[in-house]
């Protein structure tokens, strides 16, 4: 959902003039006028603050309507993916002088280091999806990539109204807080352990179980998603507000998405992207 230039309104007069746009135009308008170009930009700059609330809402609708827990248990995945940011890279001497070397900088986001792509200068986006045949996002947010996962997980977690749920998560998540915090809503997190390998207590068989459907509910559905949108390389965006409202909104059109092939009777999964580019 990026809108870097708005059109004027005039253009979007005449784009509202379409048949299948008259249900938009309605929406939009009052007593037949359109919004103003300053109440669009005031409007999508307070966009970003509601997303993760649409998200976890519709989200939970998603589970009713389409219950893809009713063949399996009620487990849920929680990981973030890391976005890189557009233009430069701002590097630690850069940032401590507060010097920006290049205008392409952008200097909300930050660095992280990943255990696939290394260093990255950019964001994170951190989700919770359902493991299951169907991958459901139930909750998004989006940070600077210093943000640790640990420490995000509780937004994630508080936006989820579900209870009775296994969190499987990563070593990242592996936090007595975050193991209080999901117990405080009748929740259990799992967690790969630290430690040397291999382990030998009498849960790592459960946990490698638990970590093989975490990583393939989770790492699938980012695959999946960042192909859709087109997000494996930078973001088209700059700035934290402009990054939330692009990225947090392809999580809400994902389940758009989603809901639509549910109503229709075609496929959860497969053949999304030329859904999307179709319409």
């Amino acid at each position: 959902m990026v809108v870097r230039h708005l059109p004027s309104v005039h253009a979007l007069v005449a784009v509202l003039d379409q048949p299948e746009m008259a249900a938009v135009r309605a929406a939009l308008s009052e007593h037949g006028h359109l919004p103003t170009r300053r109440t669009f930009e005031r409007r999508l700059k307070r966009l970003p603050s509601s997303l993760p609330e649409q998200i976890a809402r519709l989200g939970e609708q998603l589970l009713v309507l389409i219950d893809p827990w009713a063949a399996g248990g009620r487990a849920a995945a929680i990981d973030s993916t890391v976005l890189p940011a557009c233009g430069g890279v701002w590097h630690k001497q850069h940032r401590e002088a507060g010097v920006v070397p290049h205008t392409s900088i952008d200097t909300q986001a930050h660095w992280t280091k990943s255990g696939w792509h290394g260093w990255v200068y950019g964001w994170k986006l951190h989700l919770i999806v359902t493991v299951g045949d169907v991958w459901l996002p139930l909750a998004a947010t989006l940070t600077p990539a210093n943000r640790a996962d640990n420490e995000e997980a509780p937004i994630l977690l508080d936006a989820m109204r579900q209870e009775q749920v296994f969190i499987l998560g990563d070593m990242t998540y592996n936090d007595p807080a975050l193991d209080a915090h999901c117990a405080q809503h009748h929740r259990m997190l799992v967690t790969t352990q630290r430690g040397k390998y291999p382990h030998t207590d009498d849960g790592v068989e459960v946990r490698r179980l638990f970590h093989q459907l975490r990583s393939h509910a989770i790492e699938n559905f980012n695959g999946q998603f960042k192909a859709i949108f087109d997000c494996s390389r930078s973001v088209p965006t700059k700035g934290l507000l402009a990054t939330q409202r692009h990225m947090l909104g392809a999580v809400l059109v994902y389940q758009l998405v989603v809901w639509h092939r549910f109503r229709t009777g075609g496929s959860l999964r497969a053949d999304l992207k030329p859904l999307l580019q179709a319409a």
